[in-house]
């Protein structure tokens, strides 16, 4: 009984498992084997998973939930670097360096994580060298978001920020139709993520709305023109 309760549980982790890209065309038996070295973590709103400079105990697979991934500046400004939900897997680098985790790791709600273990995951990599090349092109999905932050946080101010970031969520930036764009994360998050404090990013969320560019609904942005507001981040940019 508690043998077949095992087998139940393991086959219920590597289904989980096969959900996260990562993992995406690994046969049951891989996935097995995996599961064998992945724990399951209950992680409550607020609290972490890891401190910057913690030893590394693997990387980690969300189930369920959003964990917020931040660096926090020497005069404690919290700068997020991305916002992981169900499916997306982080803190892959770790386990190539011994100097622990690069970053900060907070569940913006009540999450589930499956952490795969360093040592174990090392193992399987030198048996299995194909999933070392999944896990660099993971990492690299994750530079080049981080490469498009760091642009963005170029821009001179909140306000072309702002309008650079709605926009990329344009599929037709010179489309004369409203769009609606659901936020994954909390205004102050959002905020934070472009470069910005709570007070500044409400005041041009109410600019743009005075404007007519958009329409804010609880988490909900409509972009009224983006035609519109893609002028107003030219003329910004002095292009």
């Amino acid at each position: 009984m508690t043998t077949s309760l095992a087998e139940h549980k393991q086959t219920g982790l590597a289904n989980a498992l096969r959900s996260c890209q990562l993992f995406a065309g690994m046969s049951s038996l891989e996935l097995n084997t995996l599961a064998e070295i992945t724990v399951v973590k209950s992680v409550p709103k607020g609290s972490y998973l890891f401190h910057e400079g913690e030893p590394s105990r693997g990387f980690y697979v969300v189930q369920t939930g959003a964990i917020n991934v931040h660096r926090v500046s020497a005069v404690g400004k919290e700068q997020v670097i991305r916002v992981f939900r169900a499916g997306e897997s982080f803190a892959e680098a770790s386990l190539a360096t011994d100097k622990g985790y690069p970053a900060d790791a907070r569940a913006l709600e009540q999450s589930q994580v499956m952490l795969v273990e360093k040592a174990g995951m090392l193992a399987l990599l030198r048996r299995q060298p194909e999933l070392a090349l999944r896990m660099l092109a993971s990492m690299s999905s994750h530079l080049r978001i981080l490469v498009a932050q760091l642009e963005d946080l170029t821009l001179k101010d909140v306000e072309t920020r702002l309008a650079n970031w709605l926009l990329k969520r344009c599929p037709n930036p010179a489309s004369e139709k409203p769009l609606k764009i659901e936020l994954t994360m909390t205004k102050r998050d959002l905020a934070s993520e472009l470069g910005t404090v709570s007070e500044t990013f409400s005041r041009t969320l109410a600019k743009f709305r005075e404007q007519n560019l958009i329409e804010v609904k609880g988490r909900s942005v409509s972009v009224l023109n983006p035609a519109k507001l893609a002028a107003l981040l030219r003329r910004n940019l002095g292009e």
